[in-house]
């Protein structure tokens, strides 16, 4: 039976605004919490597929390895950061490492990454057309709204031929950086969660692999394109804040996360649909 606390955006939005007043701790605070590695390990993560794959550990692996493991669930991209930032979980897992990168510079926290789980897919899909080809002059896209993902979203049009971007476009594009937009496609920029409930509204959007799985979608089959899983940056890993790498329930659970059996769950549950990365 599942254990997992789950914690909804709307609950969390103050917590999330407290950032900088909880900064503000002193430094000894700060200290004191980071070297205190007793009691269980408690992690933020994305219900699907990171909160699955979190419980199959706890469920399976975590009890042998000697690790108590609590999983605190998040519908949001912003709560896990701050929340392992100012101590309220050790560790997280949503994310990879271009949407860490900009976090950190924008909100100047100092989260870093322990090892790498696996991949989720970005997917184009329609509740309209059967085809990337069939969309209509004029129609429109939703993206998500967040820096990485919708640059992210912007490069899976251009890899597929629908759009045409600047050239040494990085992690930032927008759709200002668009040079060729043959099907004059409009963008509708949404917070990455809302994208799949945008279906029956937009003509097409691009939603996140957790975010599709969450909402019934088959990556592997439903998405009219999907990225390429070969050289991908995207990865998603268990993160910490800096200083929290050596905590010995941290490394248990990142030999575990990359262990043979998860990586048999994540085949055998997600078809496809999540890759893993190790």
């Amino acid at each position: 039976m599942r254990n997992t606390v789950k914690i909804t955006t709307t609950v969390l939005a103050a917590g999330a605004l407290t950032l900088g007043l909880t900064a503000c701790g002193s430094d000894k605070d700060s200290a004191s919490s980071a070297s205190d590695y007793s009691g269980p390990l408690v992690v933020a993560a994305s219900p699907t597929p990171h909160a699955e794959i979190l419980d199959y550990v706890k469920d399976n692996l975590a009890k042998k390895a000697g690790l108590d493991l609590e999983v605190k669930e998040f519908t949001d991209y912003v709560t896990p950061n701050t929340a392992t930032e100012d101590g309220s979980v050790g560790a997280n897992y949503f994310q990879n490492q271009p949407y860490l990168d900009d976090f950190n510079k924008k909100n100047g926290t100092h989260i870093v990454p322990v090892v790498t789980v696996h991949l989720e897919p970005l997917g184009l899909y329609s509740h309209k057309f059967k085809s990337a080809d069939d969309l209509k002059s004029g129609a429109t896209v939703a993206v998500p709204n967040d820096t990485v993902n919708e640059a992210r979203a912007l490069k899976l049009l251009a890899a597929n031929g629908l759009i045409t971007l600047k050239d040494g476009v990085g992690t930032e594009a927008t759709p200002a950086d668009i040079t060729k937009n043959p099907k004059n496609l409009k963008f509708k920029e949404l917070e990455a969660a809302q994208t799949p409930r945008s279906l029956d509204d937009v003509d097409a959007a691009v939603i996140n692999g957790n975010y599709a799985i969450e909402a019934d979608l088959k990556p592997a089959k439903d998405a009219l394109v999907l990225e390429s899983a070969k050289d991908n940056p995207y990865g998603n890993f268990l993160a910490v804040k800096k200083g929290n790498e050596k905590d010995p329930r941290v490394q248990k659970l990142a030999k575990l996360l990359t262990s043979a059996e998860v990586k048999k769950f994540i085949q055998d549950k997600y078809d496809g649909s999540v890759i893993a990365s190790f």
